[in-house]
């Protein structure tokens, strides 16, 4: 089932910008949160280095690996018809709190500089579960260029639950909000688990692993997943979510039908690219990251930044892939005949720990500008956010003592939607968003 006009064009203009647009929120983040202590560990990553030997960018080439038809739709008639976006949203159980309504400990995880225009904090039921950690934003400023997927604007965001902690059969899932912003004085969201189809679609499984970033892109989402290891991105089709039958703690087929850990709804994967030159490693392929999507290219393009430790004494790679044409692949990035993705544009950077990252070209400007948020070296308290190109990088100051770490503390991914001129990301117990005027003004 496919989501009919999801590729037109619709107005932009006043009505969009009217929802959005609104007075600062009183935050209460301050630049006191930001210590003497701190002000030197986030030291300038410099200008961005290009790269474009063949060395270089053969270790950033992707193959695409398409879970096969007959098992996606031998899951579907098994499971029943599928479910779109609409349908989630309709069934939202989770309300959203405005900034004035959340704790001062969630406030004080916002951005110091630039502060944010528009702040939310979760669910109690889910800002209290410590053991799932949120990390990647996109929104359906991703998806469509007029910023609406059909009449709603939407933001997912994703989070990822400890390895290590909490129910085992919790451990190390992979789950996505799908948050109702048409309202932005009442966002409401409801959980959708991240699956892969098995046995030939007769089954699924939790997909087990970490998820750094994700863009929404037309009708697939592209996500981030086991870092460290071969798979570089699992590819998700927005309109072909399942509705689950049986409310229990098991994942995949069950007596009497379909489980997923209590989760009304799953959303199998359609497809995944892994390096071609093998698992990831400081000289190998890049532990893929955060993730983005670029309109200002021509084709739009998908931007990615290398997982590297907090603090790590090593250089970290940006790059892009350029998405394909035929909207009706399988697979959204441009491929060629046997299914290999090449990078079309690489650099290195010496920012470490990159949470974020986001890449833009203005009007009449010779290069991009990138922007990295990353983690402090301690991971412990607020990151920064650089504005990087190819001749210097810049970044905001907060604090007598004028430190660079000004953003949000253990930023996620960033989004830029377009339509709007803003940018959405989350710390670790907020989403906020802001103008990207605003942030290149912080950023001088």
């Amino acid at each position: 089932m496919k989501h009919r006009g999801r590729h037109r064009r619709r107005r932009r203009g006043a009505v969009l910008r009217a929802v959005l647009t609104g007075t600062a929120l009183a935050l209460t983040a301050t630049a006191t949160l930001i210590s003497a202590s701190q002000a030197d560990v986030t030291d300038s990553p410099g200008a961005l280095k290009s790269l474009s030997s063949p060395a270089d960018t053969s270790r950033l080439r992707l193959q695409e690996q398409l879970v096969p038809a007959r098992a996606l739709d031998r899951l579907s008639s098994a499971m029943g018809t599928p479910v779109g976006v609409d349908d989630v949203l309709a069934s939202a159980d989770r309300d959203m709190s405005e900034a004035a309504g959340c704790s001062s400990g969630d406030r004080a995880s916002l951005p110091v500089s630039p502060s944010a225009d528009r702040a939310y904090c979760w669910d109690p039921a889910d800002a209290s579960a410590t053991d799932w950690r949120p990390a990647s934003v996109t929104t359906s400023g991703d998806a469509d260029d007029d910023g609406l997927w059909g009449t709603h604007r939407v933001v997912l965001a994703g989070w990822t639950h400890s390895a290590s902690t909490g129910r085992a059969a919790e451990r190390g899932l992979a789950r996505v909000a799908f948050v109702n912003a048409d309202d932005p004085a009442r966002l409401t969201y409801r959980w959708v688990l991240l699956v892969l189809p098995v046995r030939d679609g007769q089954d699924y499984r939790g997909l087990a692993s970490g998820i750094s970033g994700m863009v929404w892109y037309q009708d697939k989402l592209l996500v981030t997943a086991g870092a460290g290891g071969a798979e570089a991105l699992y590819v998700y089709d927005l309109d072909r979510i399942q509705r689950t039958t049986v409310d229990g703690p098991a994942i995949g087929r069950v007596p009497g039908g379909w489980s997923a850990d209590g989760y009304r709804y799953v959303m199998p994967a359609v497809g995944s690219y892994r390096f071609t030159a093998g698992r990831c490693s400081a000289a190998g392929p890049p532990c893929p990251g955060a993730l983005a999507l670029d309109r200002s290219t021509v084709p739009d393009s998908l931007v990615a930044a290398e997982w590297t430790a907090p603090g790590a004494d090593r250089t970290a790679r940006l790059w892009r892939y350029a998405f394909g044409a035929d909207p009706e692949r399988g697979g959204p990035l441009a491929a060629d005949a046997s299914g290999q993705v090449p990078a079309v544009e690489a650099y290195r950077t010496r920012a470490a720990g990159i949470r974020g990252v986001l890449s833009y070209r203005r009007p009449g400007a010779d290069h991009p500008s990138w922007y990295v948020g990353h983690l402090p070296g301690s991971r412990d308290g607020h990151g920064g956010l650089w504005r990087q190109d190819v001749t210097a990088a810049k970044a905001a100051h907060c604090g007598a003592d004028a430190s660079h770490r000004c953003w949000a503390e253990d930023a996620g991914s960033l989004s830029y939607w377009q339509a709007t001129g803003e940018v959405w990301s989350l710390s670790d117990r907020m989403l906020f968003s802001l103008p990207l005027a605003e942030l290149d003004r912080s950023l001088g």
